[in-house]
């Protein structure tokens, strides 16, 4: 028997059509996705669903939420895995919320495309039929949330978009894939050591928790602007390892010690933050003392929508730094 792989479509370039001027924008539905690919009726039984039909700039927390349902119903209902087709810009935050919340054996793939159809050379139908592959498989239980884009299959809590046009763009920074899929079979070479359980699904309303660079010559000034507008947390894209001005160290313990959790991440986008290397004022050792929360591997997107998450259902500060800590190894 194939297995049965349910397609979730969200829309994306992967779903646009172009207009008159030659522009595109997302007009087609999961059905005509499927349908431009006949080779998946040789791998899969597909049972195809239009969630949304949006450019991934638009994309909402219900609209991911959705996708949430769309995907556990799907299994519940027979469903050997689930692939999402998703615009690329916010691909990888999507994945990675998805990945928080996923509860089941069973893979849960996002897939999209760098050239639309009505490009020579369009990914999107090769894209779909490696993520319906992987979906498919047996090596893919158990991995949490995949991206399969370019043949290449990567962990959710890795994959990061690192080009602005090229189909290889989706890599996971410092580490690499897990898999690739040649001849319609999914070759998958390494598994996590680490699993996490998955956290309570928020609610559908925004995220209100603001990310900012600290460039050179910055004097803090943004960061307590956003202050004023009292987020429950802040994310920091510290540079190198985790380090600031001092201005903006003074500006950020001043939101620790109002309350305000603030989280710093690397901006360099690959690479952990450090916590005992460097002493001097606004390094890593003094940003902890000041009471930031350092994230480890992980990007500041990724870290926005964990602490969300956590807050959603309560979490202290304590839970935040335990949770950053095992998640950002």
């Amino acid at each position: 028997m194939k297995p049965i792989i349910a397609v979730g479509a969200l829309g994306g370039t992967i779903a646009m059509s172009a207009e008159g001027t030659g522009a595109v924008r997302p007009e087609l539905s999961a059905d005509d996705l499927v349908g431009a690919v006949p080779a998946l009726a040789d791998v899969a039984q597909i049972r195809a669903e239009t969630i949304s039909n949006v450019a991934s700039p638009a994309i909402l927390p219900r609209n991911v939420l959705d996708a949430l349902d769309f995907a556990t119903r799907s299994i519940d209902e027979g469903a050997t895995g689930v692939v999402l087709t998703h615009g690329t810009d916010t691909l990888e935050e999507t994945a990675y919320l998805l990945d928080l919340l996923w509860d089941r054996e069973e893979p849960l793939v996002v897939t999209g495309a760098m050239r639309s159809p009505n490009l020579p050379g369009a990914d999107g139908p090769a894209n779909l039929l490696a993520a319906v592959v992987t979906a498919g498989s047996e090596d893919a239980r158990g991995m949490g949330v995949l991206v399969v884009l370019d043949d290449t299959v990567h962990l959710a809590r890795l994959a990061a978009k690192t080009h602005a046009t090229a189909v290889w763009t989706f890599q996971s920074p410092g580490w690499g894939p897990v898999g690739r899929v040649a001849e319609r079979r999914l070759r998958m070479a390494l598994r996590p050591m680490r699993m996490f359980d998955p956290l309570p699904a928020p609610g559908d309303g925004p995220i209100r928790i603001p990310i900012v660079e600290t460039p050179f010559g910055d004097e803090g000034d943004w960061v307590r602007a956003i202050a004023s507008l009292e987020p429950p947390a802040l994310v920091v894209q510290a540079s190198g390892v985790g380090h600031m001005s001092e201005p903006v160290s003074d500006a950020c313990e001043e939101l620790v010690r109002s309350g305000i959790p603030v989280i710093m991440a690397s901006r360099t986008g690959s690479g952990t933050t450090l916590e005992k290397s460097y002493g001097y004022p606004g390094s890593e050792q003094d940003l902890i003392a000041r009471g930031l929360i350092p994230t480890g591997f992980l990007t500041a997107r990724k870290t926005r929508l964990l602490v969300h998450v956590l807050l959603e259902f309560g979490a202290d500060e304590a839970t935040i730094r335990r949770e950053i800590a095992a998640r950002g190894f």
